[in-house]
């Protein structure tokens, strides 16, 4: 009988311990190879003579040597994991987990369960998506959910959930900040409504020899009355009928007999319409974000008590676009249009959102995700310490927030299955720089000799040779450099004559090639059997949270990391420099 590991008969499977068993006397697991053939089966104990016992099938499955994208931890799945994946519906789960602890696939996992128990209900909100940080860390999850049987769900990063053409990407990280400053929300909204202008003149509706007539006094009241109480768009279509229904009003005086259709026909009619356009005109995103760049006076009365003098400065541009349908706008701009968007009209929404690698999410993209969620749930999954944009936070309960979430259950896992220890207590090193109020995290793998340090005088070369003596052994490679030096690193294994495919430029790269160059700005998420760390100091230097990034380089490694260097070692790793 072969019963889905989700059904709640399986939960004590997953929960017991030997303090805890749960009714179960023996566990017993399977080995299987990867031609699904029975190789082997093992019985824990859970009562009597449990004392010591260490799961053979198990550590197996944790140690074995990964190529290609992630794998579902079925298999693996561990007491205080299943815990959060199978935690109760509520609005908000949040996971704070360290590297190798499982956080990713926990969330993962998480979704794939709550398809099963509440398929129905979130199908009825919008059905469920996945939100990752970049399309590379989207191509190394995306056979997880398919291998628990999910295969209709979206995986997509903000940007793309947000679907603005946004082509710019020149824009300096202070100005990027700023843009995804929570702050900019009540200066779009007051942008958007300014663009009302009470009437100074009565409405006058022709019908046939007849004038119909609304004081100006009475429509300032009803603007009045719908501003701030509505969206934009919503309350410009309930003006108009409105209007129309006080033109009604007045024809029935006059012995009219008219019905829903003709209030209908009044408030679409051209008066109706001319009327609005003056007064409560048709707005697109674009035609407001345009005037506040384009216009410092605007921008001035829209920001005033917002934003500083500098401030609205920065977010001025110094040779405006000819008009809005010319204009190029960038990554923070698309999040601001899509605010704009929902405060025009109301925006889709999802049954469930799993959001991964949040802690680099700005305060606008949290709104973005949180109004798409409002009628929903959400997991949020992510790393204090491997926060690396310009927007990255130094604690959960402030991202919750603006996510609309401020009752969120946070969780902390803390303990790593796959990252040695010795790798994982070589990169805490960093932890009381970058995230002083983490606890520091462990891992029950104990692998000596997974941790070398190599100075060298010829980078290049030394990088080469570290590749190719992991190539005698099982499993994936990555090396991880900065940026600027990745391509060429890439170009120096090829030709060597190693067969290196580099992230972000060959298709599918993480399954083509055993040997993969990253760079460092998409390491995060990712795992390799064996990690090449490339000059750390560089990686340090290339941006102002490099620390964090090269805390992030160093966790990949699920069995060895190798640090290569010309440049000293930050201080914080030197002084644990090995031979």
């Amino acid at each position: 009988m072969v019963v889905d590991w989700r059904a709640p008969i399986s939960t004590a499977f997953y929960r017991a311990t030997r303090s805890d068993p749960q009714g179960i006397t023996l566990r017993r697991r399977y080995g299987f190879s990867d031609t699904a053939e029975l190789t082997a089966y093992e019985d824990e104990p859970l009562v009597g003579q449990a004392d010591g016992f260490r799961s053979s099938l198990v550590t197996a499955e944790i140690e074995r040597p990964r190529s290609g994208p992630m794998r579902d931890i079925v298999a693996t799945i561990q007491p205080e994991q299943d815990d959060l994946v199978r935690a109760p519906a509520q609005r908000a789960l949040c996971i704070q987990g360290a590297p190798g602890t499982g956080k990713t696939a926990v969330g993962l996992h998480r979704l794939a369960y709550l398809l099963y128990t509440e398929r129905e209900r979130l199908n009825k909100h919008g059905g469920a998506a996945v939100v990752g940080p970049n399309r590379s860390f989207l191509t190394y999850i995306r056979h997880v959910l398919p291998a628990l049987g999910e295969v209709d769900i979206a995986q997509t990063t903000v940007e793309e959930l947000i679907g603005r053409d946004c082509t710019r990407r020149d824009e300096d990280a202070l100005t990027a900040r700023l843009k995804g400053d929570a702050r900019m929300a009540a200066v779009l909204r007051r942008a958007l409504w300014a663009h009302i202008s009470p009437p100074s003149e009565d409405l006058t509706f022709l019908r046939g020899s007849i004038r119909y007539r609304i004081g100006n006094g009475r429509i300032r009241e009803m603007i009045e009355s719908l501003r701030g109480e509505t969206r934009y768009g919503t309350g410009r279509a309930a003006m108009a009928q409105r209007l129309a229904h006080l033109v009604l009003v007045q024809m029935e005086r006059r012995g009219a007999v008219p019905d829903d259709r003709e209030q209908d026909a009044v408030a679409r009619s051209k008066p109706i319409k001319q009327f609005l356009d003056a007064v409560w005109p048709k707005l697109i995103p674009e035609q407001v974000l345009f005037r506040l760049y384009a216009q410092p006076s605007f921008l001035a009365e829209s920001a005033d008590g917002a934003l500083g003098e500098a401030e609205q400065q920065r977010l001025t541009w110094a040779k405006p676009y000819r008009s809005w349908k010319s204009a190029q706008w960038t990554v923070a701009d698309g999040v601001l249009l899509d605010e704009l968007a929902d405060q025009i009209e109301h925006g889709p929404s999802l049954g469930h959102l799993v959001v991964d690698e949040a802690q680099d999410l700005s305060p606008m993209q949290c709104r973005a995700l949180g109004r798409r969620c409002v009628r929903g749930s959400v997991t949020v999954l992510g790393d204090i310490a491997q926060g690396t944009s310009v927007w990255a936070i130094d604690d959960w309960p402030e991202l919750l927030e603006h996510l609309g979430k401020p009752d969120a259950r946070l969780a902390v896992l803390e303990q790593g299955f796959r990252v040695p220890a010795q790798i994982l207590d070589y990169a805490a090193r960093l932890l009381p720089e970058i995230a002083p109020g983490l606890g520091v995290p462990t891992s029950v793998r104990q692998a000596p000799g997974s941790l070398r340090i190599t100075e060298t005088d010829d980078l290049p070369a030394a990088v080469v040779a570290a590749c190719r003596e992991k190539l005698g052994e099982q499993g994936s490679i990555g090396v991880i450099a900065p940026d600027t030096e990745i391509e060429s690193v890439h170009k120096r294994l090829c030709a060597d004559g190693l067969d290196a495919a580099l992230l972000g430029h060959t298709e599918n790269a993480l399954e083509v090639s055993r040997v993969v160059c990253v760079p460092a700005t998409l390491a995060k998420g990712l795992e390799f059997d064996a990690v090449v760390v490339a000059e750390p100091a560089r990686i340090v230097a290339a941006e102002p949270r490099g620390v964090q990034r090269l805390y992030v380089a160093l966790t990949r490694a699920v069995s060895s990391l190798h640090v290569i260097h010309t440049e000293p070692l930050p201080a914080t790793l030197a002084a644990t420099r090995r031979p």
